[in-house]
């Protein structure tokens, strides 16, 4: 994908551009802390370093006014803008996007959410920023995201159909003979405006040592939400080149520009070598790690799953379905017998007609008590364990002949 930078005023440089011509525009400007902010990189090679001093607040806005006059006019008509900020001026800075773009092109006011820690005593603890959304027009790109289902959702809420009743309340959906129905392929919830991505720690594989660096996760999930492959994405104020680098993964066209001729430099040398790092809080969320199996979800990595995590019986969907009917998972236990697991998986799943069940058997043994027999819709599959044992014991049979 082509990704363009240039130093200087982004004031200047958006003059220049085709009115009507940048799909996406995120900016990330200073957040009037009245701070000069300066960071090491970690091999103390190199030092980044920029002012976020003003006299008034009447300063900082008349700046900030000027570039989104032009920030508008470059935009394109089904495009959007998402201005990052802080508490130090966001209620300012509605009022101004208000202004400029339109209140009534307001779409959301997104909270990054994150963990940091500190030993502050004296007020809350920060941990969250602002991102505000607005679009230009009201016919605009807007990709659906979905996301987890929280850990406090029951399986019936994810399996069952719902609909509005006359009084307008939420009711499981029926058919003519009064039987529920299925709600088909589990595909999530649509993502909220409030978003939990951790803040990039020290030792982050794509940490640079920018002061303001963000994470690559944020602006992937902002370039996929507003954006289309080969879309154009502008960063006025790139910084560390985070912006860049979502674009150039997700294949969208870019624009970056920054004052200091280091951050330009910084960027050119991250878009040789994309990084991104990974997040296991995020990819299977942060209460994921208290109520889930999570012995049981490693074994189902690489399958397209929707974990359970408030029932004994099932460890996760898979998001296909048979029919519009549910396709439950169970991995044995290590104090379970397959029988035992078998019956607690046919005991969670029968009610959701489920017509196909799978189990992960982790021991050989298979033995059912007399009279009872596996039933018909539970399949059994060996986990690792069992298949790399037998495998390794055929080897050592046939090398022994």
């Amino acid at each position: 994908m082509s990704t363009q930078l240039f130093g200087g005023d982004c004031l200047e440089i958006m003059r220049d551009m085709e009115a009507d011509s940048i799909h996406l525009i995120y900016l990330d400007p200073p957040f009037f802390t009245q701070k000069n902010h300066k960071l090491t990189t970690k091999d103390r090679q190199h030092t980044f370093s920029f002012t976020d001093t003003w006299t008034s607040h009447n300063e900082y806005i008349h700046f900030l006014r000027e570039r989104l006059q032009e920030i508008k006019r470059i935009l394109h008509p089904g495009g959007a803008i998402f201005f990052h900020c802080d508490r130090n001026a966001s209620h300012h800075i509605r009022l101004l996007l208000d202004e400029v773009m339109g209140a009534d092109k307001f779409r959301a006011e997104i909270i990054w959410h994150y963990r940091r820690w500190s030993n502050a005593q004296k007020n809350l603890l920060p941990a969250h920023q602002t991102i505000y959304y607005y679009t230009k027009s009201d016919q605009f790109t807007f990709n659906v995201l979905r996301q987890a289902y929280s850990p406090a959702t029951n399986v019936d809420q994810i399996l069952q159909r719902r609909k509005r009743d006359a009084a307008g309340k939420a009711i499981y959906d029926r058919d003519e003979n009064g039987r529920i129905i299925p709600n088909g392929a589990k595909k999530g919830v649509p993502l909220s405006d409030v978003w939990d991505i951790p803040y990039l720690n020290p030792k982050a594989k794509e940490r640079t040592g920018y002061p303001t660096q963000k994470p690559v996760l944020l602006l992937e999930r902002i370039i996929q939400i507003a954006s289309r492959e080969n879309d154009l994405v502008l960063d006025p104020f790139c910084g560390s080149g985070t912006t860049l680098i979502a674009a150039a993964l997700l294949n969208r066209r870019a624009i970056g520009i920054d004052i200091s001729p280091e951050a330009i430099a910084l960027t050119q040398k991250r878009l040789r070598n994309p990084v991104k790092s990974e997040s296991n809080l995020l990819q299977i969320g942060r209460d994921a790690y208290k109520n889930a199996n999570r012995d049981a979800l490693a074994l189902l990595q690489g399958l397209d799953i929707v974990p359970v995590q408030r029932n004994k019986g099932i460890d996760a969907f898979l998001r296909d379905d048979i029919n519009g009917n549910p396709i439950p998972i169970r991995v044995q236990r290590p104090d379970e017998t397959v029988p035992e697991t078998a019956a607690s998986l046919y005991k969670a799943a029968k009610s959701k007609n489920a017509p196909l069940m799978f189990l992960v058997a982790l021991q050989e043994d298979r033995c059912f008590p007399f009279g009872h027999e596996l039933p018909p819709e539970i399949v059994v599959i060996d986990g690792p364990t069992i298949s790399i044992s037998r495998i390794v014991a055929q080897m050592k049979e046939s090398l022994a002949v």
